[in-house]
């Protein structure tokens, strides 16, 4: 399943589980944690972003994976472009915000995540081993197409 483009975004394209905290220190406005809570996000990442889409507005969002690191954990365990994340280490995600699933799929660095993901290869479940975000490199486009640092 490809993100079509008749599709309307309805969310954003996010780096925090590539980059991390290069994101938020770019996007100070999105890293704030809410109601003056302090929050830490884990340095595990799998080396994807997330685009949270629906086929027709008033239809219910799902979140697919807009980029994968060609380098990264998810890359080598097969995740694509345009697969949809149905669950998280068997959670299902939906219902919950952008946030709570990034938050689900970020982990310590050498722990692993289970993803249930829907694509062109049909329905599969994933085992993901997280890294360290600042492992996988920018490259000249930076990691999602953006001026690399």
């Amino acid at each position: 399943m490809k993100i079509a483009t008749t599709r309307i975004a309805t969310g954003f394209f996010a780096a925090l589980l590539v980059s991390g905290a290069a994101w938020a220190a770019a996007h100070p406005a999105h890293a704030a944690p809410a109601h003056g809570e302090e929050v830490s996000m884990p340095n595990g990442v799998i080396g994807v972003s997330l685009q949270v889409g629906a086929e027709r507005i008033g239809d219910p969002a799902v979140l697919y994976v807009a980029m994968v690191h060609p380098e990264g954990p998810a890359h080598r365990a097969g995740l694509s472009h345009g697969d949809e994340i149905a669950t998280v280490d068997g959670t299902p995600v939906a219902g919950k915000t952008y946030e709570q699933v990034v938050r689900m799929i970020r982990g310590d660095a050498g722990t692993t995540v289970k993803l249930g993901v829907k694509g062109d290869a049909g329905t599969r479940d994933l085992a993901i081993t997280r890294v360290a975000s600042d492992s996988l490199p920018k490259g000249p486009m930076g990691s999602h197409g953006g001026a690399g640092k």
